[in-house]
């Protein structure tokens, strides 16, 4: 199979974009809400086998491969996908090279298993780590056929890879866990996982490497790929700098705590973040030489993403305690307060997030580098501080650098972008006065339940604050409701995208 190429010299519609990204954003966040709710089920089944320690120990191993696995791709991937020449030729050579990095990667974690078993005091990540190794190599194998489809936009067949793994994880961890593996039917689980999507990708798109260098197109690869992976290096370190300092400084079972308190605004929350990267990169890198469609396309982006992401950390907040006891059992109780200060700063560091991938787009990734370094400068010293006050400590010094992090974000963002904070508040109005009415209600509604038990209680919130929260959306922006209703599918029409103005 070859890469086709498309080129537009005119303006592209806005209204045909409009509808082209919000269906790319749609099937890659259903293709990560599916994947996703299936991980989340196998949790609530593998909280109840293991223990808080288990979590921890595959936790410290975890890191040191989430760390490492940054330099697999050297940022090339997102190269492929923001070129809009010579495809064919780039997808041959990054995975030549993704392959070979993969294979270094490999060998240097085995070799370096010993000193990270010794930085956390615990022996068992040697023979965990050396194992999760061949996770590089295994995605190193099927990572360009993923780009390929990002690129196109075709996030309805990427589905099919993520789900697998998903399905695949879930069912090898839970079986390993009744078998009575422990803390290795968490490990097993994760390479057969990553086994399954590598297939799976293979087979929806028949895309076949030829495993040739083309020189010609190394510098102008590195040269883009470079920041991005300098930026994923940051995006790795932040993502789990908090990881580190709560097992080095608290401990494996305060880890697995905190681990699992992550991961319901990960999973529900931080995904959209993710989600929206995914698809609206690639999206964007097709209209970089618009600026004025950049500049609607971001601050739709905040508009719609908010929309989704308000109840869901309103939600979690004001649901916090029933969620934790009925999901995952009284002995991760410690997990509540850190979940509802996680959920603060969700809503506070997703406002503007996906600014990033406007500099991408427009061939800037250098300035993404740079509020990232900035970024991790001062998430480092908090985190190490709130580390002092334990589990809560860290949450809460998570919120408050998130809150000065976007503020710093959207001040950039007016210079090279052209919006305003006017223009930024305009877009985050309507889903934040359906936020209030949400909590409102929904806070009501979990103090009548609460005497009935923690199932009922936590049923009638979520279907009393979703009430609340639709009906008021619904009247301060009823066009969003209904654009998003033609998009999923509920109306036969999608009404057109309106201009944004400033």
């Amino acid at each position: 199979m070859t890469l086709a190429e498309h080129r537009a010299d005119a303006e592209p519609d806005g209204v045909a974009l409009g509808r082209t990204a919000a269906r790319a954003v749609l099937w890659n966040y259903l293709s990560f809400a599916s994947g996703k709710l299936l991980v989340l089920a196998t949790m609530v089944v593998l909280a109840r086998l293991l223990t808080p320690q288990e979590f921890g120990i595959v936790a410290f191993a975890t890191v040191a491969v989430n760390w490492l696995g940054v330099l697999k791709d050297l940022g090339l991937g997102g190269a492929v996908i923001q070129r809009r020449d010579d495809t064919e030729e780039s997808a041959q050579t990054v995975y030549v090279l993704n392959l070979v990095m993969s294979g270094l990667l490999t060998a240097g974690t085995a070799l370096a298993a010993p000193a990270v078993a010794a930085f956390f005091r615990e022996p068992l990540v040697i023979p965990i780590l050396r194992v999760l190794s061949f996770t590089f190599l295994i995605q190193a194998l099927g990572a360009v056929h993923v780009v390929l489809l990002r690129r196109n936009l075709d996030f309805r067949r990427k589905m099919i890879p993520d789900v697998g793994q998903a399905v695949v994880k879930g069912i090898a961890s839970v079986a390993f866990a009744l078998a009575g593996f422990g803390v290795w039917a968490l490990v097993w689980g994760q390479l057969i996982g990553a086994l399954a999507a590598t297939l799976l990708a293979w087979v929806v798109i028949p895309w076949k490497p030829r495993f040739r260098v083309h020189r010609r197109l190394v510098r102008p690869l590195m040269r883009f790929g470079m920041p991005l992976m300098l930026t994923d290096i940051q995006a790795a370190v932040w993502s789990n700098l908090d990881y580190v300092i709560v097992g080095r400084l608290l401990g494996d079972t305060a880890l697995g705590i905190y681990t699992l308190a992550y991961r319901l605004p990960e999973l529900l929350i931080l995904s959209v973040w993710r989600v929206l990267g995914g698809a609206i990169f690639p999206f964007f890198a097709s209209i970089q030489r618009f600026p004025d469609l950049l500049r609607k396309g971001f601050l739709a982006t905040i508009r719609y993403s908010q929309i989704v992401v308000v109840p869901l950390c309103v939600g979690l907040f004001i649901t916090a305690g029933p969620a934790v006891e009925v999901l995952f059992g009284d002995k991760w109780a410690d997990a509540i307060p850190v979940l509802r200060l996680l959920a603060v700063f969700a809503l506070v560091g997703s406002i503007g997030v996906n600014i990033g991938d406007v500099y991408k787009a427009i061939g800037r990734p250098d300035l993404l580098a740079k509020l990232a370094f900035v970024e991790l400068a001062l998430l480092t010293p908090a985190l190490i501080l709130g580390a002092r006050h334990g589990l809560i400590g860290v949450a809460a010094a998570h919120a408050v650098v998130a809150a000065i992090d976007t503020t710093i974000r959207l001040t950039v963002a007016r210079r090279f972008v052209h919006v305003t904070f006017r223009d930024i508040g305009r877009q985050l109005l309507p889903s934040l006065q359906a936020g209030a009415a949400l909590g409102l209600v929904a806070a009501g509604a979990l103090w009548a339940a609460s005497p009935a038990g923690p199932v009922a209680a936590l049923a009638a919130t979520v279907v009393a604050g979703a009430a609340a929260y639709f009906t008021v959306l619904y009247r301060v922006d009823r066009e969003a409701v209904r654009r998003l209703a033609g998009w999923v599918g509920l109306r036969h029409r999608a009404p057109a995208v309106e201009e944004v103005g400033p």
